[in-house]
């Protein structure tokens, strides 16, 4: 690894770091740039999956007095995720390595397009929050989606957070914020789940790892802090505009 290499890899994993603690899809940020470089699909995102786990768990922490009082609610959804993230390692794993690289440019698309419609989402709850007087408890249908997005999430981590908002907002009644914050300590789960199975049986670029944990730990920190306060529309543009150039480098490969 150069260290023109190495810089960029670390500039990626702290942008990366603040998106996902703010917006979610950081690895939109660092699995192109990986790829880019050379690694190839698969342990881009294993290698995504461990780097970026501090970086959730940074990012969750910061969110700590949005989630006061309200961690037994989160444990029962983190066991969900848990679960699910189990299931999605265990699927990248067994399946043959050519069909993973297959469907990672839909994947990617699939992400992208999330990311897009984000803003809406985001608006949609808002409303719901203000017009809907009815508390809503976390029941067997939000549990079963949760889980769902765990195995998504295992398998390739990139808008887990969007889809996380986007669920929640439909089955829960709390705030954005609190949302945001459930969303972070149900990502960091996911990933520190996912990244540790993967570093017994996977492949892994160690000094990847090493590079993306430092960036995205602090990111997660700048994220919690000041990330909110950063223009949504250039968090967003950025994912987009790489995510998009991610995608078509997959498809000409």
């Amino acid at each position: 690894m150069t260290w023109w290499h190495a810089v960029l890899i670390f500039i990626a994993g702290l942008w990366a770091g603040t998106i996902n603690t703010v917006v979610g899809s950081g690895t939109l940020v660092t699995f192109p740039v990986l790829v880019a470089l050379g690694y190839s699909p698969l342990t881009a995102t294993t290698s995504n999956a461990i780097g970026l786990a501090p970086g959730t768990v940074s990012g969750a922490i910061g969110y700590r007095q949005e989630l006061k009082g309200y961690w037994p609610e989160v444990v029962k959804l983190a066991v969900a995720s848990f679960l699910g993230a189990i299931c999605g390692t265990i699927l990248l794993l067994s399946l043959p390595k050519d069909a993973f690289e297959t469907v990672v440019p839909a994947l990617v698309g699939l992400a992208v397009v999330l990311v897009i419609v984000q803003p809406r989402v985001a608006a949609w709850v808002a409303k719901r929050r203000e017009e809907n007087g009815k508390v809503h408890k976390i029941g067997p249908l939000l549990l079963f989606l949760i889980f769902l997005i765990g195995i998504y999430g295992g398998y390739f981590t990139a808008a887990q957070g969007v889809m996380m908002v986007a669920v929640m907002g439909m089955l829960m009644s709390e705030s954005l914020q609190r949302l945001n914050g459930v969303k972070n300590a149900l990502s960091a789960v996911v990933n520190v789940v996912a990244g540790t199975i993967y570093a017994f049986i996977a492949p892994v670029s160690w000094p990847v790892v090493a590079l993306l944990a430092v960036g995205s730990t602090i990111g997660g920190q700048i994220g919690a802090k000041i990330g909110r306060k950063l223009p949504p529309k250039v968090l967003r543009g950025v994912i987009v505009v790489v995510g998009l150039a991610a995608m078509v480098q997959l498809l000409l490969k």
